[in-house]
């Protein structure tokens, strides 16, 4: 049995591999297409500009969802989101009112324009004003829009939902041996419980926070792995979600902490009473900066994944040869395989942290 279930992970980790290395492969031949068309017609330092650019518009969000684009057409291929604003009462349209920045939206007598992946509320000619440091100036309304990160998430939780309806169901079915997509759920279900739950929190309270625990992980390895892919998805490089991830495991920490946890943070026992006065502030301040470890980690991590792989590639067409091109195209393939192993990699430290910080809040005192 056991053999059977290795060789069923193994066979279903190879097909993944092989889906990564496709989707890899179309990712570089995307970005070096529209690379080589703006070669074609520019300078390199208008094309290092163009490489800024494209870097720049992978990394933010967006109010639609594009899958490709053609720069000479000037077309778009991918599906409006809708927009939702709150100026002076609630305005909800399509994004395709802007056309990717290129027109100005009217709803109801009021003008709004998408600069830089921002909206701003102009006149009928789209005027952005600017102070003297080229800073907009325009009123911008409160935006509570379904961005592509929004849509990537919901995406992520649809199919984690699935899996694991799928995985519970194979359990009832055949009481301890999973079937299907649960051969490949249940080996990393029991690393997180056994080598990341049990450990850190203790076998007698772990179970209250093991469902947080199995949810922290794959979403976020899931859309690190989606953020690899030619979608141009980044949504673990958002700083707005790593700080809302970070916020949760702050409440969880705090909300649930015994009182030996909170003496230990404002009257450390054994400790001189004058120590005491002197390490408290120190203490409580650490109470915040361990959660803004966790959000500037995964943030800091995925974009500069992205940045430097998107720059590699750029790198094939600045060479303009038969030695930097291929030298380039390779480290960009092989980073890219480095990238499979941090996105994992970054999902377990924050679990791992997680689940840490969880068993110090539950920690019994020592005698």
């Amino acid at each position: 049995m056991h053999r059977n279930l290795g060789t069923e992970i193994l066979g279903v980790m190879q097909k993944r591999t092989v889906v990564k290395f496709l989707l890899i492969f179309t990712l570089v031949f995307n970005a070096s297409n529209l690379f080589a068309k703006e070669s074609e017609k520019e300078g390199d330092g208008d094309l290092k500009t163009t490489i800024k650019e494209f870097i720049n518009h992978h990394l933010q969000d967006s109010h639609d969802f594009t899958l490709f684009s053609d720069e000479e057409a000037k077309t778009h291929f991918g599906f409006p989101l809708p927009v939702i604003l709150w100026d002076g009462g609630l305005k909800v349209f399509s994004s395709s009112k802007f056309h990717h920045g290129e027109t100005v939206a009217e709803v109801n007598g009021e003008y709004y324009k998408l600069y830089h992946g921002k909206i701003y509320k102009t006149d009928a000619q789209g005027t952005i004003n600017y102070d003297e440091d080229h800073h907009a100036t325009n009123a911008k309304p409160l935006d509570f829009s379904i961005t592509k990160n929004v849509v990537s998430m919901l995406l992520i939780s649809l199919l984690m939902f699935f899996m694991f309806k799928s995985l519970a169901k194979s359990y009832k079915k055949n009481n301890s041996i999973p079937t299907g997509v649960g051969r490949f759920l249940e080996p990393l279900v029991l690393f997180i419980r056994d080598d990341i739950a049990i450990p850190n929190i203790g076998e007698k309270k772990y179970k209250k926070y093991m469902s947080f625990l199995l949810t922290i992980f794959f979403f976020i390895w899931f859309l690190n792995l989606l953020g690899m892919t030619p979608l141009g998805v980044n949504v673990t490089g958002n700083i707005a979600v790593t700080f809302a991830l970070a916020l949760i495991v702050f409440l969880i920490t705090n909300l649930t902490a015994n009182k030996n946890y909170w003496g230990h943070i404002f009257w450390m026992p054994g400790v001189p009473t004058f120590m005491k006065v002197v390490l408290a502030p120190i203490e409580l301040l650490g109470v915040f900066i361990k959660p803004f470890s966790l959000m500037i980690r995964l943030y800091a991590n995925m974009t500069a994944g992205h940045v430097v792989l998107m720059s590699i590639i750029g790198m094939i067409f600045l060479f303009k040869n038969w030695i930097g091109g291929p030298l380039s195209f390779g480290l960009a393939f092989a980073l890219s395989i480095l990238e499979l192993l941090v996105a994992a990699l970054q999902a377990y430290i924050f679990t791992m942290l997680s689940a840490l910080y969880f068993g110090m809040a539950n920690e019994e005192a020592h005698h």
